[in-house]
């Protein structure tokens, strides 16, 4: 049996590299500057827990409306009727129950279309936005746009920031062993970090982020938890599924009877993505952190 689903993990892999190395990233692209929504490359959100054999509906945080990706774009301009540019920055709240997330460069490379597209008014890029994300995503996309002159100042994730803690660390690949619990305590608290690193699983490239960490329960060792964050260092994987393994990690190492897990990644090509999991009904606060 133990043979038998290796081999389907292994063929699993196959097919995810398979479909990545067709998507935008790490390949080269020309830019275009005419709105075209076939720019946009779904993937699949249950590629990562295919590999683990866990079927992803059954994920705790997906039982709440509060499970989320928010995605910041910094880089929006179309053309009114009379040619002229118009900039705004854009939100887009993607349902983290969709079968589909949308590959980042192919994205970006479909943002860049509406550059040199007329509209006949701002309602009508909405408009499209939504339906173009709604229907590659599988499921509802709220869009809205922000003035430059009206963002949101700078705000800081709420608790105690655990990056000063004077710990030894070993272990640069994800290790759910590394989380630990002081069983005899039970607490309610916040808890952050702005030492999360990973991979893009296509490019290499280093993906930073801050990360929240809200729960109830068996108090969590705080050095514990730092080690076990830092041991994504070398980890290659998008942000959703990274915020993912981590939410379930603690979920199943530490038992909280609640979780929040928010990552704020840092922008790149003009869009952060800033996934939100919990095991209650919230509402993420899309705040802007200092490093974006």
């Amino acid at each position: 049996m133990t043979g038998n689903n290796d081999a389907t993990s292994s063929d699993q892999l196959q097919r995810e590299q398979q479909l990545l190395d067709t998507s935008p990233l790490g390949n080269h692209t020309a830019y275009v500057n005419k709105y075209d929504a076939s720019l946009l490359f779904p993937i699949e959100r249950e590629i990562n827990w295919k590999v683990r054999n866990i079927e992803r509906q059954s994920l705790p945080f997906l039982q709440q409306p509060g499970a989320v990706d928010i995605w910041n774009g910094y880089e929006i301009s179309w053309l009114d009727t009379k040619g002229k540019p118009l900039v705004r920055v854009a939100e887009f709240r993607f349902d983290a129950r969709s079968k589909y997330i949308v590959e980042s460069k192919s994205f970006k490379l479909y943002l860049n279309s509406y550059n040199l597209s007329q509209f006949q008014s701002e309602s009508d890029v909405l408009a499209q936005m939504q339906a173009d994300l709604t229907k590659v995503s599988g499921a509802p996309v709220s869009v809205c746009f922000h003035h430059l002159d009206e963002l949101p100042p700078v705000q800081c994730f709420k608790g105690n920031c655990i990056d000063d803690l004077d710990v030894d660390i070993e272990q640069y690949s994800p290790d759910a062993q590394l989380l630990q619990v002081n069983a005899d305590n039970l607490a309610a608290e916040s808890l952050y970090s702005h030492v999360l690193k990973s991979n893009c699983p296509v490019t290499g490239q280093p993906d930073w982020a801050s990360i929240s960490i809200v729960y109830a329960g068996p108090a969590i060792v705080r050095e514990s938890l730092l080690k076990y964050l830092v041991s994504y260092r070398e980890h290659g994987d998008f942000h959703e599924q990274c915020v993912e393994n981590i939410f379930m990690d603690i979920w199943q190492q530490c038992r909280p009877s609640e979780l929040t897990v928010y990552a704020r990644y840092i922008r790149r090509g003009g869009l952060d993505i800033n996934p939100f999991r919990s095991s209650v009904s919230a509402v993420a606060e899309n705040l802007r952190l200092s490093r974006q």
